[in-house]
């Protein structure tokens, strides 16, 4: 990116100083070939002026392709690393923000930033030179007049100081705005099913109406500033020429400079004056780009709750063995405990259900298990090692998650179950679906294994989709198994056939099985139920907390173990 960008500057640079040689050419055909009549000297400087104007123009395409292509890949490269940056964050972070406003911060506001520094930096750079040069060769000409000029350009940047405060006041308003609307847009037609069934359609349409009127006042800001600086910098600019035309009629009156000369240096004028203005447009540019990357960078601020110990080793595929060690917990935004005390084990080839009230922490306990965080006391072992010791991506390729949600994305069948394990070959494929009885209606879809299963699989039923998820699990093949809820808007029907391939799937595996439904709970399996972290007790951890600044280790029971006999 930056050897296309200096070679946008070099291109860009080669050009402005063919058309200077070429203006300065007009004044000597003006001089030497109109003015004394003598036609048979224009052939040669006119032919220069062809060749300099086609060295010019092909240098002009050069600049803008390598530029455009710099920018391009630039805000490839911006995006992809702010994406990137997203996906270490917990979940919670894009669960707690507007998922529209996050895709308006990964698309315009990025784009706004590579105008920032990618091809505004060219731009800037290849202006400045532009003025350099103009102004050199009106030197050149007349050093007087030269001055004049000079002296005349602190308008333009006033001008352009005054209006890129205010520019970027709106473009920040702007930028709000357009998340906010997006936000809307985003809800609504993920929502659509609710929202119709409800009569809620007006509704919805004034919510957009409503952010889309912000939108637009905030936009008829940013217009009318632009809109009223390019008229008032034209004004200056027709004055400064005015002015300077003026005094080189003067001068040819009294014979001090040339026809030819005050032609190449008005023509000088006519691209220097434009090249300032343009420095001016820039710092608008600037200020609607900073807008932009104030919201790109308070995403990049975040830090990840959870990165890799220096001294991190990987995990290798382990037995299963799972260890809650007094473990509590307080989610950081929250400022509320949600866990402590929570000692239990879960042996490889056994099942541990988790139950209790909702709001509990019973998931909160899958998202430890995966490092999503770390708890603020006690440890969580695998195979009898702390896992803050192992890397988190050797981790997690022990561990198989069923989420309370079925998640899938928009590809076909056999993308998601191949989301278990990418490259697995379409006889695994098959066989994982057929442990998770997915392979019999698949084979009816219209399209096999290949049939689109819709956004988040809306055109699969909810077994289904349950199903599905069930056959990448089976195909990841983890020792440890972490169901969450997995019985989630099922009838007791669906729930019963999607139970089956379940328990095929915790055969010989750790199984911590998140519910709070015990009408499914396999036989034999120990039940261990977490009870709330009364209000009571909070306040007094924290009081505890404020007078002893050290990680808390409390004692007295926060869930009770049982074992089941029956389903």
């Amino acid at each position: 990116m930056r050897r296309l960008f200096a070679a946008g500057v070099v291109f860009a640079v080669v050009a402005a100083l063919c058309e200077v040689a070429a203006i300065r050419l007009f004044g000597h055909i003006t001089d030497e070939v109109l003015t004394t009549r003598r036609l048979g000297e224009f052939w040669a400087p006119a032919s220069i002026w062809l060749g300099l104007a086609a060295i010019a123009g092909v240098t002009s395409f050069a600049a803008t392709y390598s530029t455009a292509l710099g920018a391009e890949r630039f805000l490839l490269a911006l995006r992809d690393r702010v994406y990137a940056h997203l996906q270490t964050l917990a979940p919670d972070f894009s669960e707690n923000r507007r998922l529209g406003d996050l895709m308006a911060r990964l698309t315009d506001d990025i784009e706004a930033i590579e105008e920032l520094v990618g091809s505004g930096l060219v731009k800037a750079l290849t202006t400045a030179a532009s003025v350099v040069f103009f102004a050199g060769a009106a030197f050149f000409i007349r050093w007087d007049l030269a001055l004049l000029t000079m002296a005349l350009i602190p308008l333009f940047l006033v001008v352009s100081k005054v209006f890129a405060g205010r520019f970027r006041t709106a473009a920040a308003r702007e930028r709000y705005s357009n998340g906010a609307m997006n936000s809307v847009l985003e809800e609504g037609l993920a929502n659509q099913p609710l929202v119709q069934a409800y009569n809620r359609q007006e509704a919805e349409s004034r919510r957009l109406h409503r952010e889309g009127g912000m939108w637009l006042r905030a936009n008829m800001s940013q217009a009318w500033l632009s809109g009223l600086y390019g008229p008032t910098v034209q004004v200056i600019e027709t004055v400064c020429l005015i002015v300077i035309l003026g005094f080189g009629a003067w001068e040819i009156a009294a014979g001090r400079l040339t026809l030819g000369g005050l032609l190449a240096f008005a023509a000088y004028l006519a691209l220097l004056y434009p090249a300032v203005q343009s420095l001016g447009e820039l710092a608008l540019t600037v200020s609607e780009a900073a807008a932009g990357s104030d919201r790109v960078i308070e995403i990049l601020k975040v830090r990840p709750a959870v990165t890799d110990a220096q001294d991190a080793v990987p995990a290798g595929r382990g037995r299963g063995l799972v260890e809650f060690d007094r473990v509590a917990f307080t989610y950081p935004r929250r400022g509320r405990q949600v866990l402590r005390n929570v000692t239990f084990t879960a042996s490889p080839g056994k099942v541990v259900v988790l139950t209790g009230p909702s709001g509990v922490g019973k998931s909160t306990l899958a998202k430890l298990m995966l490092r999503f965080y770390d708890p603020e006391a006690g440890r969580i072992l695998l195979d009898g090692v702390d896992i803050r010791r192992l890397t988190r991506r050797s981790l997690r390729e022990n561990i198989t998650i069923l989420h309370q949600e079925t998640l899938l994305f928009s590809g076909s069948v056999r993308d998601n179950i191949a989301y278990g394990r990418p490259g697995a070959s379409l006889e695994e494929i098959v066989r994982a679906a057929e442990a998770a009885g997915v392979h019999e209606f698949a084979e009816l879809l219209p399209q096999g294994y290949d049939t689109p299963v819709g956004q988040r699989g809306r055109l699969l039923s909810g077994g289904q989709r349950q199903r599905i998820a069930i056959a990448r699990a089976v195909l990841r093949d983890a020792p440890v198994l972490v169901l969450d809820e997995p019985m989630t808007g099922l009838d007791e029907a669906t729930a019963a056939q999607v139970m089956k391939p379940l328990l095929r799937l915790m055969a010989g595996r750790t199984t911590l099985l998140i519910t709070h439904d015990l009408r499914f709970v396999p036989e034999g399996a120990r039940i261990v139920e977490l009870s709330p972290v009364h209000r009571e007790e909070r306040i007094r951890l924290k009081r505890f907390a404020r007078t002893h600044p050290r990680p808390l280790t409390t004692d007295g029971p926060s869930l009770t173990d049982r074992r089941t006999t029956n389903p």
